[in-house]
């Protein structure tokens, strides 16, 4: 008979970057809970008369700690993580079929930095680990005017076409998911954006890279010096030069 590879119904269950996250954040706090339980188990011994099994453990109304948890898209490094998309694909082998999960994620420093990564591996945490390793190697920088793109741009990636235009301050980032990460990621907060055609997350993050990246700076305007800037006598010098007839001229 053929040998399908087992997976977890938990991993099975996800369908979404919604769902990703919220495993790893219940997987993260059942950690955090285990270990404060037995931080605090050896701290209460049993007391002199009480049998064991008896008021051996953490009596009623006991104070405990508050579990804080930072923001799941804010990094330690700094860095803002965001997963995009989290499928599961399936390959077909001689030994059965096996089955896989790839996520796309999205980085940022949010200061105008900003990078995407696309990992495949047999677990959902795993695969997030290798997208973001990916997306922190290809960062690139994105021309920035204040908190929005200098200038409108189309980008295009296959048959996914995504409309870049600046907005004014206090519009706020029109986009949808995909878009929405890189534009966060990035550190744009005002923009207008359209998705044409294709809804392919993947390729809508690379046409939206491809629109960011050939994105041109803004250079300070260089006003030409004029001569009546100049001292009077370099200005007058030039004029007498000027003036000056050819029969007075020495040969």
């Amino acid at each position: 008979m053929k040998e399908i590879k087992k997976i977890d119904e938990k991993e099975l269950a996800v369908k979404t970057a919604a769902q990703a996250e919220q495993i790893l954040e219940q997987e993260g706090e059942a950690v955090a809970v285990h270990e404060e339980v037995a931080a605090e188990v050896p701290a209460v011994g049993h007391t002199a008369g009480v049998p064991a099994g008896k008021g051996g453990g953490r009596r009623r109304g006991g104070e405990r700690k508050p579990f804080s948890k930072k923001p799941s898209s804010l990094t330690d490094s700094g860095l803002i993580e965001k997963v995009v998309s989290i499928n599961r694909v399936s390959k077909t082998t001689k030994g059965g079929t096996r089955l896989a999960f790839s996520a796309l994620v999205v980085v940022g420093n949010g200061k105008g930095k900003a990078g995407y990564g696309l990992g495949k591996a047999g677990e959902v945490a795993t695969a997030i680990k290798k997208a973001l390793a990916a997306a922190k190697k290809q960062m690139i920088v994105i021309s920035r005017r204040g908190t929005t793109i200098t200038h409108e741009i189309i980008g295009q990636c296959g048959s996914a076409i995504v409309l870049l235009k600046p907005a004014s301050e206090g519009t706020g980032v029109i986009a949808s998911g995909a878009v929405r990460a890189v534009c966060d990621g990035a550190g744009i907060t005002n923009i207008l954006t359209k998705c044409h055609r294709s809804n392919n997350p993947i390729n809508v993050v690379k046409a939206t890279f491809d629109g960011l990246s050939r994105l041109k700076a803004v250079r300070p305007a260089i006003f030409p010096v004029s001569s009546s800037s100049k001292p009077n006598g370099e200005g007058a010098q030039k004029e007498d030069q000027s003036n000056a007839s050819p029969s007075t001229a020495k040969p």
